[in-house]
């Protein structure tokens, strides 16, 4: 430690060294900053585990049968079923798989519908397979939309991950809001044309239930009576044509309660040829019912066929029509596509609309011709995200508050507490740098995470209790054994430099254990690249602050 007192000794008597030690420090902190907005190193949430299940959603065009969507999930179980790590998977027609962590938010709940569908795929155990689960549904993802997809086009295909944190609707969510029904559809269309188009997004998706045509049969209760027939049976024989019914029981010695017989036509019978009302008739022409005359009546004379559009599902929020367009992110950060979306909005629809920002990243829309006035909202996993970021933003300007009151009460110093302060805050340069250190030798993007900045404030204790014990033992030795301001530094620095690096090599080790956690990663690097930074500011960066004040003025004080 000799040889380090006598380095630090060296600097603190040059006056052009210590200004390229303060010179050095402030670039390394402006060149530890600006790799984020460089994307040097990139921001999100959290990053993606590992699961042993993912799900697939699917959504074919309002208004197909049954049938129709099965013939998709056929095409998709064929493609899964030649993965080696797919063990099996569990379909459910027309309606949502049993609720999991996904599934509590995103809606599989409320599937009900013959156009909708999931798949619940289940793999290997994660810890004996290389490809992980959300390298699985990125290579099968493209495949699975472009292969599958022309089964029934318009159908949309969505590959649900189990997410690592709190679960959201989508990872970006557009909440469009507006009084115009037709408006809020036209505009929901552009926005989801720009999700699509935007690098980074997939699975873009309209929350917003089709107009298409339906066609109603009306019994006719007069034709009914006249033609010898009763209503309920018309009603039966249109129910059993087209659903099916159950028609008889049987008894059976083995079994406690009546066994019903279904009777169901077959899917060629049900099925009709066009979308038109005359296809409609002649379907029902093929239908005939034996009257109290015995003479048989086909279901056209009795039954009208009405031609009219669907009732789609109103959604409201806060007594708000409003409509979601989601997108699920590519194994990207979800900010750095919301930007390049914003612009694109701003880019695409000024034309159309006058567009003012009104709360962070959210917009109002105004129709130039119609003076109609739309409310853009962003919300899911972003909004979680900048709000994350936000109260750990205000908890580390508390903790940098709090912590510099309290220096001030204990040194009675604004100069102390100051350098208190700025010792404890210049730890960001390890952590920004071992992001992107780390992201050098991981194949995936090794992001800077909710966790991180966890560990970033809980750097803060630690690099302050450096600070600490330099400026202590400094005093000690300038009022206990006269020493001057500079030799009384150096001293102090080197000795106490041995306890700092094992405190610091304790918490670097520890810490290796979060550093391979796919979630608490980002605690782990920014605990042991946050400590490294601690350490080499404490005795290199402080001493030249301490040195550059008036101490003999300070101390007094104390």
């Amino acid at each position: 430690m000799k040889k380090f007192e006598t380095f630090v000794h060296n600097v603190l008597m040059n006056r052009k060294k210590q200004t390229l030690t303060i010179l050095l420090t402030a670039l390394a902190f402006a060149g530890a900053v600006m790799m984020l907005p460089t994307k040097l190193v990139l921001a999100k949430m959290l990053p993606g585990k590992s699961a042993n299940t993912y799900s697939i959603y699917i959504d074919t065009p309002v208004g197909s049968s049954i049938a129709q969507t099965e013939a998709l999930t056929q095409c998709i179980l064929g493609k899964l079923q030649k993965e080696p790590e797919v063990t099996d998977a569990e379909v459910y027609l027309g309606m949502g798989s049993p609720l999991d962590y996904a599934g509590l938010v995103k809606g599989s709940a409320f599937k009900r519908g013959e156009h909708e569908a999931e798949i619940v795929v289940n793999l290997t155990d994660r810890h004996g397979r290389d490809e992980t689960s959300f390298e699985m549904v990125q290579r099968l993802r493209p495949a699975l939309q472009n292969d599958c997809g022309k089964v029934r086009p318009g159908s949309v295909i969505k590959l649900i991950e189990q997410p690592a944190g709190p679960p959201t609707l989508a990872s970006v969510v557009i909440e469009l809001y507006g009084d115009s029904e037709q408006g809020l559809r036209d505009l929901s269309g552009k926005l989801a044309t720009i999700l699509a188009s935007t690098e980074g997004l997939v699975d873009v998706d309209v929350m917003l239930d089709e107009v298409y045509t339906t066609f109603q049969l009306i019994p006719d209760e007069e034709k009914i009576i006249k033609s010898g027939l009763s209503v309920a049976q018309v009603n039966q024989i249109l129910y059993l044509a087209f659903e099916g019914m159950g028609v008889a029981i049987k008894n059976s010695e083995n079994a406690q309660d009546q066994i019903p017989l279904f009777v169901t036509l077959s899917d060629a019978t049900k099925s009709v040829k066009g979308r038109d009302t005359e296809s409609i008739r002649n379907k029902l022409a093929s239908l005939k019912l034996m009257n109290q005359m015995g003479m048989l009546v086909p279901m056209t004379e009795v039954v009208t066929v009405r031609q009219s559009h669907s009732n789609p599902t109103l959604m409201t929020k806060n007594l708000r029509r409003y409509v979601n367009i989601i997108a699920e992110t590519d194994m990207v950060s979800q900010v750095y596509p919301l930007l390049d979306a914003r612009e694109q909005i701003v880019a695409q629809l000024s034309d159309a609309f006058e567009i003012e920002s009104t709360h962070l990243f959210n917009y109002r829309l105004t129709d130039k011709k119609t003076g109609e006035v739309y409310d853009l909202e962003w919300d899911g996993e972003m909004k979680v995200t900048m709000d994350t970021f936000r109260d750990l933003g205000a908890a580390f300007i508390a903790a940098l508050v709090l912590i510099f009151l309290l220096m001030v009460v204990y040194y009675k110093s604004f100069t102390l507490s100051g350098i208190v302060l700025l010792g404890s805050f210049l730890s960001i340069i390890g952590v920004i740098v071992g992001h992107w250190v780390v992201d050098l030798f991981t194949t995936h993007t090794f992001f800077l995470t909710a966790t991180s900045l966890i560990g970033f404030i809980a750097l803060m204790g630690i690099s302050s209790r450096n600070s600490l014990l330099l400026i202590d033992f400094t005093r000690s030795l300038m009022q206990e054994k006269g020493m001057e301001k500079d030799r009384a530094i150096a001293v102090a620095t080197a000795t106490r430099a041995k306890p700092i690096f094992l405190t610091a090599a304790a918490i670097m080790l520890a810490s290796t254990l979060l550093a391979s956690d796919p979630i608490f990663g980002g605690l782990g690097v920014a605990l042991i690249f946050g400590t490294l930074a601690a350490v080499v500011v404490s005795l290199l960066f402080i001493p030249v602050l301490l040195m550059r004040s008036d101490l003999a003025r300070h101390f007094r004080s104390h």
